[in-house]
């Protein structure tokens, strides 16, 4: 099935809405997005990265903007899709077909895809995690100076590696020999799984 034919088959299974979709895809056809399908809904893409969709809800209908944030919005209709969950999505929705100025949404479509072209999008925030020193490690620390010189030298993600290997250990006698195994490597500045991605 191509995409087009997924596209129709979406719209004639939301068929409440069919009419005002199919308006809204035809405005987004006569731009220079891609039209496709991602998560079995029409999308447009510019360069392989998403930058529109339309979709049909219960109650209304809809297109987001997945780097809306960027958009200048001056007619301050953009909503965010997800308060607090989403920072660049934005989104309108309607109730009916009279509701929508085509002028509007085509400006807004026109003005996201230069976006896109220019690289203006929301990186994806990467949550790092704590690093938590394991007793035994900090024991070792306070005994060598060396060794706690060594493990601030590395980068956070290597520190969080041999502090979660050797703690995470049930049994003391095993964090403690973690430890001794691990010191070396930490003493010549490597990293805990360093020998398998150099393979």
């Amino acid at each position: 099935m191509t995409d087009a034919e997924k596209i129709e088959a979406y719209l004639a299974k939301n068929n409440h809405w069919e009419q005002e979709l199919t308006q809204l895809r035809s405005l987004l056809q006569q731009t220079e997005a891609v039209e496709t399908v991602k998560w079995a809904i029409p999308s447009y893409t510019v360069g392989g990265k998403n930058v529109m969709g339309i979709g049909a809800f219960k109650n209304h209908f809809g297109l987001w903007f997945f780097n809306g944030s960027f958009l200048s919005d001056p007619k301050g209709v953009l909503g965010n899709a997800q308060e607090g969950k989403t920072r660049g999505m934005r989104q309108l929705n309607w109730n009916s077909v009279a509701e929508v100025d085509f002028d509007m949404v085509k400006a807004y479509a026109v003005e996201a895809i230069e976006n896109q072209k220019q690289g203006k999008e929301i990186k994806p925030q990467r949550k790092t995690k704590a690093l938590v020193v394991p007793i035994e490690l900090q024991t070792a620390f306070d005994q060598d100076a060396g060794l706690k010189t060594a493990f601030d030298a590395l980068t956070p993600g290597k520190q969080r590696e041999y502090a979660d290997h050797i703690g995470s250990a049930k049994q003391e006698k095993t964090r403690l020999s973690r430890l001794e195994k691990c010191r070396p490597m930490i003493t010549a500045g490597a990293g805990l799984h360093d020998k398998y991605k150099n393979c």
